[in-house]
């Protein structure tokens, strides 16, 4: 009997270790995804230059335009998608209520207009990190904590 209770907690945290490098895996690949899509020149929309900032860290090179710089309303940032005849664009708003209104009613909007929002990246992530980050600008340093965990190098 001690040997089998002996065998659970390993057992437990081998469970665990497995299941933080599939989240981490996945949540990589996903971010591998997202660059490629982006660097075939479809823009992606976030909330700020935080926002910015961490997709660059992250290694998106392609455009990447913030909804709330410069005083910008989401009607402002409509008419500016709409006047740049991009076809698609991909929504990454923060997963906190305001994020998940914004994503739904640009949406909603862009899809009136004919440009296809493309909400797949982040349903994604919402999906992975939703409970444990709230916003884009902190995916970075939840990445990290899971490689810390993992035992992994930084990226």
């Amino acid at each position: 009997m001690l040997e089998r209770l002996e065998k659970r907690p390993s057992n437990k945290v081998e469970s665990l270790s497995t299941h933080l490098r599939e989240k981490t895996e996945r949540i990589q690949q996903v971010l591998e995804c997202l660059i490629r899509e982006s660097s075939k020149g479809i823009p992606i929309i976030v909330e700020g230059k935080k926002d910015v900032q961490t997709l660059r860290n992250l290694g998106v090179q392609g455009e990447i335009v913030s909804a709330k710089t410069g005083g910008k309303s989401l009607l402002d940032l409509l008419c500016q998608i709409e006047e740049s005849g991009i076809e698609e664009v991909i929504m990454l708003f923060d997963f906190d209520r305001r994020g998940k209104e914004w994503t739904e009613t640009l949406k909603q909007r862009l899809e009136k207009s004919k440009t296809k929002p493309n909400v797949t990246f982040w349903n994604e992530l919402l999906g992975l990190v939703g409970r444990e980050v709230k916003d884009i600008e902190g995916l970075a340093a939840y990445i990290e904590t899971l490689r810390k965990k993992l035992g992994q190098a930084p990226l």
